[in-house]
């Protein structure tokens, strides 16, 4: 199987549990809640992604045509450093395309491997560290991880429910309005006041945009 790659990059996770660590980001192309084009979001089921995802045209993307071109990849981002090799598999969604020969790849080159996924899709329990963002509106069928990350506010999303969910860590974050800083200020306070009133939950903080990291 070959891999669609938008774009893969040396960063710091900006998000979650693993909020400023060192990590090699592959951001996949293609989703299967929304095309990524701007006439197809107001029909998609998700409608406030804030991820270029379509194409393979970014730093680093490409097709990949095998599982150890990109491990390769990866490890050259990586450099020669060999201790926490840590990699984010994102998209898009991710699970349209990780398979267990990916992630058998990853784990030789001697990485930690981390996903980020919208949960429709079931995710191997070989992925060291399951994230996974609820939409509204999907049908989700990964209801166990290490961090659920649920955007705030999302009209329509039954969040009670998934405090029945087998995760390590629940957490809120912000959503990216798109709409200005207002909009913005606005959301962060609703995160807030969710956090505040609910307290399994945790704030996370989109803390890459506030650094200027891709």
């Amino acid at each position: 199987m070959s891999y669609a790659v938008k774009e893969m990059f040396l960063t710091l996770q900006g998000e979650g549990v693993h909020a400023g660590r060192r990590a090699v980001f592959a951001r996949f192309a293609g989703c299967n809640l929304w095309s990524g084009l701007e006439k197809d979001r107001a029909s998609a089921v998700c409608q406030f992604c804030d991820t270029d995802f379509v194409g393979m045209d970014g730093e680093g993307g490409g097709r990949f045509k095998h599982a150890r071109a990109f491990a390769d990849a990866v490890s050259k981002l990586w450099g020669d450093e060999s201790r926490a090799r840590f990699v984010v598999l994102t998209g898009g969604e991710p699970m349209l395309q990780v398979d267990d020969a990916l992630i058998d790849a990853l784990h030789d080159a001697g990485f930690e491997i981390a996903i980020e996924s919208n949960g429709t899709l079931a995710v191997p329990r070989s992925i060291d560290w399951i994230c996974i963002s609820p939409k509204a509106g999907s049908q989700i069928v990964q209801r166990s991880g290490d961090e659920l990350k649920l955007v705030w506010p999302q009209s329509g999303s039954d969040w009670k429910s998934m405090q029945d969910w087998h995760f390590a860590n629940y957490l809120v974050q912000p959503m990216d309005s798109r709409l200005g800083q207002a909009a913005d200020e606005e959301n962060l306070a609703a995160a807030i006041a969710f956090v505040l009133a609910h307290p399994k939950w945790r704030l996370s903080l989109q803390t890459h945009k506030i650094l200027g990291l891709a």
